[in-house]
């Protein structure tokens, strides 16, 4: 092995030494911007690491799978109490080998589906080309450009997400009323094994992503090098991996199999919640049809999704990779699991504020995302809440030393707050928890995740936009005070 990790090392400052090549090339083309130049090749990515995020890092590498384990084995053995199993390790009545042993454990079965759901995933991703768009008004799919990468490039995608879930879900529809080839329950019954199985698949991603980058990248004016290992394959090196024309890791496992899957786990929970107890209760309908909505929109906005964070900033990495096959459908499902174990009816007045709660979360999560695109699309050209919008005018420039100009739209929503799309999201992710009443403390899991998450990413996007715009984008927080909650934060 030593021969390989030397090849790699070489390989890694090769790189490192290439890119300062380029910025100190940016710097003497752009007579005398050099600190405009600097922060340009900086834009996606930190260039040092210190011990602090190093830190981070490997604790997540280390014990993130034993955090999902965690949750799911509570559920399982300990009818979805998280203190239990800490309470008994206290006084003794358990051991960490009698907690492991006592969930459920691999199996060929969990590995059969789960291969057969990635390659089903995998097929309609790649070989069937949306038509979706060509009959559903208002929809945008096909070949869509995606943003301008920092070295200047712009990819192109094949939107077919909506058309992927349409399709899943009628043969699941279908095998559960006709067709019975397996047990609408068959997520649910294999549920801790299908977990092994997403954690080979989101390490084995991660760890072909991390090499590929060294070895053959698609791109290698779009790879950033931290010199720290960890750091690499946890955040990723390659900003846009893919094999052939058309398979982009980061959009397939952003969307499939992980996100396709929210909606059928969720389905499988009522079918299990039916078996169980005879009925379904209003609190899982309420969670099923507001993940639901969020699921149907993610997918109908997939084209603008790729103006997002996650494709626009984030290199594909571990954080990505492992993170879409395990951590996504195992914790943000946590409700739905609870209502298995633990059914609730809600009161109408109950019910009734959770749905208006969603809905509003919604309204307010959509309707920001639309005035931006809104905004894009026309090149300001359009009305905002009745009036002409207004922007700050940027300059940036991008890793080969061309400029380029952008506009940050200050009205409406975005007039509130730099953020407030995640206000909207936030408001929604509280009222799933909500509908699973107050009586444990696990389904709150996620509004607790999602606000560290979406604070996390105001700061990471603000860092980013700062390297990236400079001072103008001081003119815009100057504009624009607050980042998620108006006079507060």
């Amino acid at each position: 092995r030593a021969p390989f990790f030397v090849r790699i090392y070489n390989i890694q400052v090769k790189a490192a030494e290439t890119m300062e090549s380029t910025r100190r090339r940016t710097q003497h083309s752009t007579n005398g911007k050099g600190s405009e130049a600097v922060k340009s090749a900086q834009w996606g990515r930190a260039w040092e690491v210190d011990w602090f995020s190093l830190t981070g890092v490997v604790s997540l590498l280390c014990f993130a799978p034993f955090i999902v384990f965690y949750f799911v084995m509570a559920c399982d053995q300990y009818e979805c109490s998280i203190s239990q199993p800490l309470l008994e390790l206290y006084q003794g009545k358990a051991t960490l080998p009698s907690i492991w042993a006592r969930a459920p454990s691999f199996t060929w079965t969990a590995a059969k589906i789960y291969a057969v759901w990635v390659s089903f995933q995998v097929f309609l991703y790649i070989c069937i080309p949306d038509v979706v768009h060509k009959f559903l008004p208002g929809y945008v799919g096909g070949v869509q450009d995606g943003a301008r990468t920092p070295a200047g490039l712009i990819n192109k995608y094949e939107i077919n997400g909506l058309q992927c879930w349409i399709i899943t879900h009628a043969l699941w529809f279908a095998n559960a009323n006709y067709l019975h080839w397996f047990s609408p329950t068959i997520i649910f019954n294999n549920w801790i094994p299908l977990m092994w199985c997403a954690n080979i698949l989101g390490y084995a991603v991660s760890t072909f992503a991390f090499l590929k980058a060294y070895l053959f990248p698609t791109n290698a004016e779009d790879c950033k090098f931290t010199g720290n290992i960890f750091y690499n394959y946890m955040m990723g090196i390659e900003f846009n991996p893919r094999i052939g024309k058309w398979f982009d890791f980061k959009l397939f496992f952003n969307g499939r199999p992980g996100i396709v899957a929210w909606t059928l786990i969720n389905l499988s929970y009522m079918a299990k919640q039916q078996e169980l107890y005879g009925q379904v209760t209003n609190s899982m309908i309420l969670v099923n049809v507001l993940q639901g909505i969020y699921v149907l929109d993610f997918f109908w906005n997939e084209a603008w999704y790729l103006k997002t964070i996650d494709i626009c900033h984030d290199h594909f990495g571990w954080y990505l990779g492992w993170g879409d096959c395990v951590w996504l459908p195992y914790l943000y499902t946590l409700q739905g699991l609870y209502l298995v174990y633990h059914p609730v009816q809600l009161s109408d007045t109950h019910a009734l504020a959770v749905l208006l709660l969603g809905l509003i979360g919604y309204y307010i999560f959509r309707s920001t995302n639309h005035q931006k695109d809104l905004f894009r699309r026309t090149e300001g050209s359009c009305s905002i809440w009745g009036r002409r919008p207004t922007h700050i005018e940027c300059s940036y420039l991008s890793a080969d030393g061309r400029s380029h100009r952008s506009k940050l739209l200050t009205s409406g929503f975005w007039g509130v707050a730099r953020h407030f799309n995640y206000t909207g999201d936030l408001m929604g992710s509280l009222a799933y928890c909500a509908a699973c009443g107050f009586s444990h403390i696990l389904p709150y899991f996620y509004i607790v995740y999602m606000t560290i998450l979406l604070v996390h990413r105001c700061i990471r996007d603000e860092h980013r936009c700062s390297s990236k715009y400079g001072k103008d984008w001081k003119r815009y927080t100057d504009a624009v005070r607050y980042r998620l909650i108006p006079g507060v934060f």
